[in-house]
């Protein structure tokens, strides 16, 4: 049974904490990651997002260490050949998975023909996304959100053992920032909140 009086309490440092993430470019990331207990950590938060019909419509695929390199050789694999013809990009895919120390896929796995909307299902696989870099960042690591182009290549998605209905949400990267983080332009509230 769960302690009830341990939820929903009241956490003003988590305010700080909220306006005070920031993404770190996976370029600009070195050692350390999350330790392997830091990392189980972290994704039992991000699990932790609202669910309609608690389908968990989403799961994580840890990529870290030499899966790191290993990922490298899928991207390669899965260039076409005229992107294979330049030495430049081919090193530039072996090393995308080597920016960050640990790397989190985060796959969307929607489930249709059931009363759940696909949209509610998707926005929950957002939604531990979003979770995990805050998670990440309330232990003093730096995240980025990427899909980038190979998150939408058949090859990919085959490699990492995604099935029918599964896209990924996103590749967290997870790591330390190499160079103190700069506060970018944040949006005019103003401009965007408005009342009914």
């Amino acid at each position: 049974m769960t302690d009830t009086t341990s939820l929903n309490r009241p956490s003003p440092s988590t305010l700080d904490l909220l306006l005070s993430r920031r993404s770190g470019s996976a370029k600009a990331m070195t050692t350390p990651g999350p330790s392997p207990a830091e990392l189980a950590l972290i994704l039992k938060a991000a699990a932790r997002v609202p669910d309609h019909g608690k389908l968990f419509p989403w799961r994580f695929i840890v990529i870290d260490g030499d899966a790191r390199a290993r990922m490298g050789e899928v991207l390669i694999a899965a260039l076409d050949e005229t992107e294979r013809a330049s030495p430049e990009r081919v090193e530039q895919e072996r090393n995308r998975f080597l920016r960050a120390p640990t790397v989190v896929a985060v796959v969307s796995r929607v489930r249709e023909m059931i009363a759940i909307p696909v949209w509610e299902q998707q926005l929950s696989a957002g939604a531990v996304c979003q979770t995990l870099l805050l998670a990440a960042h309330s232990l003093g690591y730096v995240g980025n959100w990427l899909t980038e182009w190979c998150a939408y290549r058949p090859a990919v998605k085959n490699a990492l053992g995604l099935s029918s209905g599964e896209r990924i949400a996103g590749f967290i990267y997870l790591g330390t920032a190499a160079q103190p983080l700069e506060e970018r332009v944040r949006p005019d509230m103003n401009a965007l909140v408005t009342r009914f």
